[in-house]
């Protein structure tokens, strides 16, 4: 789908010095500061970015022996899986947008999870009222996840290595064990209860004594990697049928759950052509719905109307403009779902017409819109470019932490709880405040609305950034806001991620601002009148510039990672 391109701006360079971040916390769910900036690696043939270093190694890996960048994207997933847990793997699903330079062209992978069947809007009401509970977490909370059929779906249209080969460096790290992440570790206290409570996670992720592991100690996941190696070279078909396919289905009725293997036989990732649009010289491209990558498109073709380099990153006049545009995206991304269900009017949407009056309600705001805020937190973003140029922008998840908080023991299959993506009921919020939507609710086969926005920038028809991220609706401000430190004000890759960031989602009615925000810049947007709510951090963000052999990549210290090049 094509849009018009916004009229060229020559952005004045406005440099300056990179800030220190904390780490990881997400608008609602806010992790433990780290004084530590961003990673970042040069390369001249390839890079890989991710959120775990042994999991970029392990598509970096997958490079060294040939593999291309989509090889390299499935091994990354996988391996990413295995070590961080908590936000991914293959009981999800997720996103994944390729660029091949051999014939300049575009695809998106949808692979969402899909709700079971037996699904209905109704489904977690009870005695009359929505208990929103049963879609946070327990089997009723499990969608039909699209992790592997995605993965080989990718591989077997673009990949030129078969899926043991790239399922190899995973299965060595669950197999022969791998050190946790502070990050992981915080993420297993934080959910300590639950996971004490679950025998499989208990097993895997707390000592013998009960307690959560200290960063450095060494995990395994020696039942998730015979899972993987069982998958063989046909995942799709040993996972989604057969031995696997009944373990799973009859887990989920021995547990009260609703996937069945009907469910499972019947899932299949879908093909879908990608959005794209200009801003000022550039064209960025992006996943369409149900991913929120519209929503990015958005907000940068409000903000195309006027330079804003000429501002400065960190002035409070681009901050309360970025912080108007926010809210009309936001407000505009209740009328996203799956469009296989629901017609999304994106091509209204991303309109000039439409973005210009977008723009005028913004620069001329009223009284805020009713709306509530929305997060999926166990999120995981890569990105690969390989030697030839092909470049794939990949976002997976699990929805919240370790997902519904339960584990099949035996497959070693942590499982999501995207059931609370839809809409419980409505009006009923999520786990994280985000109010049903009719366009959202739950249907049999439907796919939730993300916030999973993957993005890749081309100059000329040639990608020059690839930007995707973690952190529920922070995703999308995130990404944003690192696309146009950027395009914009000509930051590497490390200098935009590290710069401090600000979230508003249209309601409530809080400018979230992290507290590495300038003191002056904070006092100066409280005094036009915005209320702020200050946190750690929002979100964490992976970028990758792209040149002829010069490659930066940078992952983000708010949440931990690694990037590696050839």
């Amino acid at each position: 789908m094509f849009f018009a391109t916004a009229p060229s701006a020559t952005p004045a360079a406005a440099r300056r010095a990179p800030a220190i971040v904390v780490c990881a916390a997400l608008a609602i769910v806010a992790l433990r500061a780290a004084s530590v900036c961003a990673g970042t690696t040069e390369a001249h043939r390839a890079m890989v970015v991710a959120e775990n270093a042994l999991a970029a190694d392990a598509g970096a890996e997958i490079l060294r022996r040939g593999g291309n960048a989509v090889d390299a994207a499935a091994a990354t997933a996988l391996a990413v899986g295995v070590t961080n847990p908590v936000s991914c793997g293959i009981g999800g699903g997720g996103f994944m947008l390729i660029y091949l330079s051999r014939t300049h062209r575009f695809y998106a992978l949808d692979y969402r999870e899909r709700a079971p069947l037996a699904a209905s809007a109704t489904m977690y009401v009870r005695n009359g009222k929505t208990d929103e509970e049963l879609a946070r977490s327990g089997p009723l909370a499990v969608a039909v996840p699209g992790e592997l059929a995605g993965l080989d779906a990718a591989l077997k249209r673009f990949g030129t290595m078969k899926f043991s080969t790239v399922a190899a460096p995973a299965i060595r790290l669950a197999e022969q064990g791998f050190p946790a992440t502070p990050h992981l570790v915080q993420d297993i206290a934080r959910t300590m209860a639950q996971v004490a409570a679950d025998p499989g996670l208990k097993a895997t992720y707390l000592t013998p004594a009960g307690a959560p592991p200290r960063a450095g100690d060494i995990l395994h996941e020696k039942a998730l990697g015979a899972t993987l190696r069982a998958l063989g070279d046909d995942p799709a078909a040993r996972f989604y049928h057969g031995a696997i396919a009944r373990t799973i289905a009859g887990w989920m009725k021995a547990h009260g759950g609703l996937v069945t293997a009907g469910d499972l036989a019947q899932y299949h990732p879908v093909w879908r052509a990608p959005l794209h649009r200009g801003y000022r010289s550039y064209e960025v491209w992006t996943m369409p719905p149900p991913s929120s990558g519209g929503v990015v498109l958005e907000i940068l073709g409000m903000l195309a109307g006027a330079p804003v380099s000429g501002l400065g990153a960190d002035s409070p006049p681009y901050l309360a403009r970025l912080i108007e545009v926010m809210r009309e995206g936001f407000i505009d991304r209740a009328q996203y779902a799956d469009p296989d269900f629901i017609h999304v009017p994106i091509e209204v949407l991303l309109s000039q017409r439409h973005i210009d009056e977008a723009l005028k309600r913004a620069l001329h705001r009223g009284a805020p819109a009713h709306l509530a805020p929305a997060a999926d937190h166990g999120t995981s973003n890569l990105l690969v470019v390989d030697k030839d140029g092909n470049v794939v922008a990949l976002t997976s998840t699990i929805n919240t932490i370790f997902g519904a908080k339960m584990m099949i023991a035996s497959l070693g299959l942590v499982l999501n709880d995207e059931m609370d993506d839809f809409a419980a009921g409505p009006g009923v919020p999520n786990v994280f405040k985000l109010a049903g939507t009719v366009a959202n609710e739950i249907a049999p086969g439907k796919r939730p609305l993300s916030s999973m926005s993957p993005i890749i920038v081309t100059r000329h028809g040639r990608p020059v950034l690839a930007a995707g991220a973690s952190g529920g609706p922070t995703i999308i401000t995130g990404v944003l806001q690192v696309a146009v430190d950027v395009l914009d004000f000509h930051l590497g890759p490390a200098a935009a991620v590290e710069e401090p960031r600000l979230h508003q989602q249209a309601a409530p009615d809080v400018v979230f601002v992290e507290s590495r925000m300038p003191a002056a810049t904070r006092r100066a947007l409280a005094q036009m009148g915005y209320r702020l709510k200050e946190v750690p951090a929002l979100g964490a963000v992976g970028a990758i510039t792209i040149a002829p052999g010069d490659l930066h990549g940078a992952f983000d210290p708010r949440k931990g990672g690694g990037a590696s090049g050839l």
